[in-house]
């Protein structure tokens, strides 16, 4: 059978998050996420729409891609499909042809699963290494301690810390009050929680969004951030925390999280709160 490309509507980046949803367990390696998607609904439905890319083949979805910028693609393929040697000529296919519409000319990077049959074929077409990044996971399989500090679950009055927080984490202009408002119109934005922590003062000191994939399955930290105004007292670690006890109630088996091992503070937080870090992985890039 022949495997279809497209670029979904509104309601097939619904379709295509479900199956995201099933494709998750504990035991996969790092991979694209529901939350992902998510996360990327900030920018709106559409535009979420537009980033979103599906490889078919008879009906079935067997790898879901997105554009988080660009010149790079996030995807990640069925469990049953890892070494399926059609669907990876044909992203190889894909991914080099800006005909296709998936990447332009020039340097652009792909970030795939390890296990998948892909890397050998970029290997083999001259595709190289990127930087290393460090994937962080967590069980919830017991209770989470108590974070710490003061928690507070972001809606829509709270919408502004959200924004002042991660635009001085990140240093950035972007952030901006309606990320949070878009982001509910996420497909299963019901299985996530976006949560602050408050100082004495009531500052909101840290913030983090988590997504569950549902019960049984691995969440996901996509983005934390901690006001540069409050670094270096463990507010990083106690809003993970909170995030890790939000997915267990959600009934998520495991959170993981994956960030540039250069991030060396980064990683410090994340196994300050309980994650242990797995090897490290990296994208593949083709150099202009």
């Amino acid at each position: 059978m022949t495997i279809e490309l497209r670029t979904p509507t509104a309601d097939g980046v619904h379709q295509a998050t479900a199956v995201l949803r099933e494709w998750q367990h504990d035991e996969a390696p790092m991979q694209l996420h529901p939350g992902d998607i998510g996360w990327n609904h900030r920018f709106g439905t559409a535009e979420t729409a537009a980033a979103m890319r599906t490889w078919s083949r008879d009906g079935r979805i067997l790898a879901v891609g997105m554009l988080d910028s660009p010149t790079l693609v996030r995807m990640t393929v069925a469990p049953d499909a890892l070494q399926d040697e059609d669907l990876a000529r044909r992203l190889v296919e894909d991914f080099s042809l800006p005909e296709r519409g998936v990447l332009p000319q020039g340097a652009v990077s792909v970030e795939a699963p390890q296990g998948v049959l892909l890397h050998d074929l970029l290997t083999e077409e001259g595709w190289g290494v990127d930087e290393p990044w460090t994937p962080l996971f967590r069980d919830l399989a017991e209770a989470v301690e108590d974070p710490g500090v003061r928690i507070k679950e972001i809606g829509p009055e709270q919408a502004q810390d959200f924004a002042d927080v991660l635009r001085s984490a990140f240093d950035t202009t972007k952030p901006t009050r309606e990320y949070r408002h878009k982001m509910s119109a996420a497909p299963f934005y019901a299985d996530s929680r976006c949560l602050g922590a408050y100082d004495d003062q009531g500052n909101a000191t840290a913030v983090v969004t988590v997504w569950s994939a549902g019960p049984g399955k691995p969440g996901l930290v996509e983005p934390m951030g901690v006001h540069a105004d409050h670094r270096g007292r463990g507010h990083g670690r106690a809003i993970t925390v909170a995030g890790a006890a939000a997915l267990r109630e959600l009934g998520s088996s495991s959170v993981r999280v994956c960030t540039p091992s250069s991030n060396v503070g980064g990683v410090a937080t994340y196994r300050a709160a309980g994650f242990a870090a797995r090897p490290e992985i990296a994208d593949r890039i083709r150099k202009a």
